[in-house]
């Protein structure tokens, strides 16, 4: 076996997706305490600068306590390398969250025991669903007051269309959970057993359900359910099948409580045996298999400033093939030239290290001074253009401006960067001076101006627009989409990278314009590919 093929083989990259307080970013600080990554468990709860996952490190995230930006951290546990991206929760970042979706084999879904597939849940699940990935099922806070262990399989099962086979099983729920039976390994995994440092202690092997360990080890009650419920449960569910698993068909369901650390080494022990190491990458030419020699990656996302003592900005690229090693020359797809990669970078949520290699599947920061943008190319001189890299027409726009009207030079070079970093979906119109930004959801606004004003030094407005909606524009010809452009100058703009964007006033407004030009495409997604649109 060939060092590339085993370090393929040793990788695990993965996302996790959830409804907003479903205890996602509590779920990712345990795995990272599991693989060694941090020392303290616990920092959620703590005061001040440590009330927060290592994950949640931009300044907006830590107070309103949410996760708006895709964190990435790398991390070693039973003889695997993880690398583990946490996606924004709330459904105003959903489309931070759908390219990292990109950038993952497989996925963890969190759901909250008591609330079961909330909106945000299914949504996520279904951009999963169009990239057929493997989803293991976390159900947390069992600690607390949870619906029936059934009902939820069930419901995942009905909304989802997913066939759910269950890994462990839980024994009680809230004050009388006592923990869970892991039906892979058949042993007994106590709540309350935990070493000095917190960490819960190994489980109990059992010899099956009817081992008398179980009846010495657990009240009369909780056995006599634990034992039917099983059954009922082996009976009604099919069997774990790795290869469905796979095929994005089946998913294993784990219970637990992330906050006391407890099923997280069960689900750790789940992906080592069961996720998938890295899968060949979509591409317009063929897919790249993570086995070819030659290096190639894409960008999946651009972040500003995540040190604000330097005002850097860097490209998040995940390795499709080849072995990459510091100080290698790679081609820029887009711009043909070639990039003397020096300071890539690895990351723990905030700590970095400069990455000396990186195998397929790993995720590595690359500082960016403007040159590289989302769905860009990297590769050893081969022109790949890697697909299904997108960009949503946005549903909410506002007009913005800055306080101080000197400074309108400064805020579009602000808005550039946004856009290049898809915070934002940033129009130029032709007729008019004000920019207009477009987001997904209404809280995005307040990020945007909370992070110009702090990372910017820029006050800006922003303002309601009378416009519905817009539509990346394109035409069989060049000439066509002249004659088009001329003829509506007043209802288009140009976004970040000089594409033309159509501006709805209302629903009639873009039909109409629609029949008057039916050699004129009006798409809803643009794929971040040379400057392409999709529909």
């Amino acid at each position: 076996m060939s060092r590339q093929t085993d370090e393929v083989a040793r990788r695990r990259t993965f996302a996790i997706i959830s409804h907003p307080d479903a205890g996602k970013t509590t779920l990712t600080e345990k795995l990272l305490l599991f693989g060694g990554a941090i020392q303290a468990a616990g920092a959620v709860k703590a005061r001040g600068e440590q009330r927060r996952a290592r994950s949640d490190w931009m300044k907006v995230e830590r107070e309103r306590g949410i996760s708006v930006t895709s964190a990435v951290m790398t991390y070693d546990y039973a003889g695997k390398t993880f690398n583990l991206l946490d996606t924004p929760g709330h459904e105003d970042f959903s489309e931070d969250t759908y390219r990292t979706l990109t950038a993952v084999d497989s996925a963890v879904m969190v759901i909250d025991g008591a609330k079961g597939i909330e909106s945000q849940t299914r949504k996520l699940f279904e951009v999963c669903r169009l990239r057929d990935m493997p989803i293991t099922t976390f159900v947390n806070k069992m600690d607390r007051e949870s619906r029936d262990p059934f009902e939820i399989i069930d419901e995942i099962e009905q909304n989802l269309a997913i066939d759910v086979t269950p890994a462990s099983w839980p024994i009680g729920m809230g004050r009388h959970f006592l923990g869970v039976y892991d039906l892979i390994h058949d042993q007994l995994i106590l709540m309350e057993r935990t070493s000095r440092d917190g960490m819960p202690l190994e489980g109990e092997p059992c010899d099956g359900l009817d081992d008398p360990k179980l009846d010495e080890m657990l009240p009369e009650d909780a056995v006599i359910t634990l034992r039917e419920q099983v059954e009922m449960a082996r009976g009604l569910c099919p069997p774990f099948d790795r290869e469905a698993y796979l095929e994005g068909t089946l998913t294993p369901i784990y219970f637990g409580s992330a906050i006391n650390t407890f099923g997280v080494r069960e689900l750790l022990d789940g992906l080592v045996v069961a996720a998938p190491p890295p899968r060949p990458a979509p591409a317009a030419a063929r897919p790249v298999a993570p086995e070819e020699t030659k290096v190639s990656a894409f960008v999946f996302k651009i972040q500003a400033n995540m040190d604000p003592k330097h005002r850097d900005r860097i490209a998040f690229v995940r390795l499709c093939s080849g072995h990459f090693k510091r100080g290698m020359k790679l081609k820029h797809s887009r711009s043909g030239k070639m990039l003397n990669v020096h300071n890539a970078l690895l990351f723990l949520a905030q700590d970095r290290e400069v990455a000396e290699e990186a195998w397929p599947g790993d995720i590595v920061g690359i500082p960016n001074y403007g040159n590289l943008r989302i769905g860009d190319a990297l590769t050893e001189g081969e022109d790949i253009r890697f697909t299904g890299i997108p960009s949503f027409a946005p549903e909410l726009l506002q007009t913005v401006r800055p306080k101080d009207p000197l400074k309108a030079k400064h805020l579009g070079k602000a808005l550039q960067q946004l856009a290049e970093e898809g915070a934002a979906s940033v129009v130029k119109p032709m007729i008019g001076a004000d920019w207009i930004v477009g987001v997904v959801g209404a809280l995005q606004f307040e990020v945007l101006a909370d992070r110009i004003r702090t990372e910017y030094d820029l006050d800006v407005l922003f303002e309601s627009t009378t416009l519905y909606t817009a539509r990346w524009v394109s035409a069989p010809t060049d000439a066509e989409l002249k004659g088009f452009v001329d003829s509506n100058r007043s209802s288009l703009g140009e976004d970040h990278d000089g594409d033309p964007v159509f501006l709805a006033r209302n629903a009639w407004h873009l039909n109409k314009a629609e029949e008057d030009y039916p050699g004129i495409g009006f798409a809803k997604t643009k794929e971040h590919v040379e400057g392409g649109r999709d529909s």
